[in-house]
């Protein structure tokens, strides 16, 4: 479910009450620990984490119009949901986290290629999504966008 919300704050003012403050949080520790050169805006009808055309011209490859997506956090129906370009491309980046959310988390990992699905909302790791957060730079992800992902 995309919102129709035109900035983060209208995101999170319209967001049911017992999910304003967990995506508060959650949102919390991924400003607290965000590369430099990247910043938050509404993506896809979720708060997004970019790297603004004034960094990176080129843009986005499936829309060069759009900044280059770093990670995205939504409230869906069910679930709270993280998403980083950075674990669907980066192999040690993905086992680490792995490995990092079984030491912190009682429950089953819900993931999908750059998905992260919270559906137990007392369990979820968010000292690990600030740490994602910061693990790689913005002249590192556009190095990785550019090897990887842009080249298909």
């Amino acid at each position: 479910m995309q919102s129709k919300a035109t900035s983060p704050k209208q995101y999170l003012d319209g967001l049911p009450e017992e999910r304003k403050a967990l995506m508060s949080k959650l949102r919390k520790q991924i400003l607290d620990n965000l590369p430099k050169g990247i910043e938050e805006t509404m993506s896809y009808g979720m708060l997004g984490y970019v790297i603004p055309h004034s960094v990176y011209p080129d843009g986005y490859h499936c829309n060069t119009k759009l900044p280059l997506p770093f990670m995205n956090l939504a409230s869906q129906k069910n679930f709270v949901a993280v998403y980083s370009m950075v674990l669907y491309s980066k192999k040690e980046l993905m086992d680490w986290f792995i490995l990092e959310y079984k030491k912190r988390c009682k429950y089953k990992l819900d993931m999908g290629k750059s998905c992260i699905r919270f559906k137990r909302m007392d369990d979820i790791p968010f000292d690990l999504i600030g740490e994602l957060t910061a693990k790689v730079s913005t002249e590192e992800w556009i190095d990785i966008y550019q090897s990887t992902i842009k080249k298909k």
